[in-house]
């Protein structure tokens, strides 16, 4: 039977992110993918140039509809953007329902956009992180869930324990905002600190990373995989993503990884080709 998931996210028209990252990476791992958008948001490569809030009755009543007649196996939510859908998602959940729920803290693009209010982080953390299964804050989010600057490992551990104290149940940490070799993750189950490690990617094309990895996570998590297991698998998964993202070349800015790498083949010519269509 094919495993579901539903992302709760904002809209990116430039196709690097958010709803339409998350849904790609759901169909590349195999997963049916389900959304309910919560903001439209006009961006692109070079930045976010506008964002319209959804109502809360049209987020709601997307979720509603997914529940009355496809459960998912495993949720996942991303920009949430205001205290009003933050309430929102939060009492439909916790009403309807019974799957792992990943939360990642989407509160700035890669551009620099500002993609949750100020007055909701607080509201986050009373509402969501209670019901989250699994939190994957990057290092700027990790500082400011836990109220403290993290410039170590050491620091990373102790947020990750800060976190765990506000109610989620398991935290990852992602660590690409350090340098190094390598990009660590740290997973916090509440006993156990375990660091998923991957070889850095020096590249542009990074639109979009945080939203696919939550994403993978939460297909792995629908697919029955352990948590400690989904962390590795997604951490595979963006990786692989990564690296053939930076020879896609799109758009002038930051762009986009590239959810289908399994299709991708790298050519004697340097062009790369998806299936039977070859790009330049």
């Amino acid at each position: 039977m094919v495993k579901k998931a539903l992302t709760i996210a904002g809209s990116d028209s430039g196709g690097c992110a958010g709803i339409q990252a998350d849904i790609k990476t759901m169909g590349a791992l195999g997963v049916f993918g389900m959304s309910a958008i919560t903001a439209v948001t006009s961006q692109n490569t070079l930045g976010v140039t506008y964002i319209e809030e959804l109502s809360t009755k049209s987020v709601i009543t997307q979720i509603e509809a997914v529940y009355d007649d496809i459960a998912p196996d495993a949720v996942k939510s991303g920009m949430l953007f205001s205290k009003d859908i933050i309430e929102a998602v939060s009492d439909v959940l916790k009403s309807r329902n019974k799957s792992p729920y990943v939360l990642d803290p989407v509160m700035v693009a890669t551009s620099g956009a500002k993609l949750l209010k100020d007055d909701a982080i607080s509201y986050m953390v009373e509402k969501l992180l209670p019901l989250a299964y699994v939190v994957t804050p990057n290092i700027p989010e990790a500082e400011l869930l836990s109220g403290m600057k993290i410039e170590s490992q050491e620091d990373v551990d102790k947020a990750c324990r800060k976190i765990k104290e506000l109610g989620v149940q398991n935290v990852i940490i992602k660590g690409g905002h350090f340098n190094g070799e390598e990009s660590v993750d740290t997973l916090y189950d509440g006993e156990n600190h375990y660091e998923i490690a991957a070889m850095r990617i020096h590249t542009k094309n990074t639109h979009g990373t945080g939203c696919t990895y939550s994403s993978a996570i939460c297909s792995y998590l629908a697919l029955g995989f352990t948590l400690l297991d989904a962390v590795k698998y997604a951490k595979q998964y963006i990786t692989s993503a990564i690296i053939y993202g930076a020879e896609m070349n799109i758009g002038m800015g930051s762009g986009p990884v590239n959810h289908f790498f399994e299709n991708t083949k790298n050519n004697n010519d340097g062009t790369i080709s998806f299936g039977s269509c070859t790009c330049g």
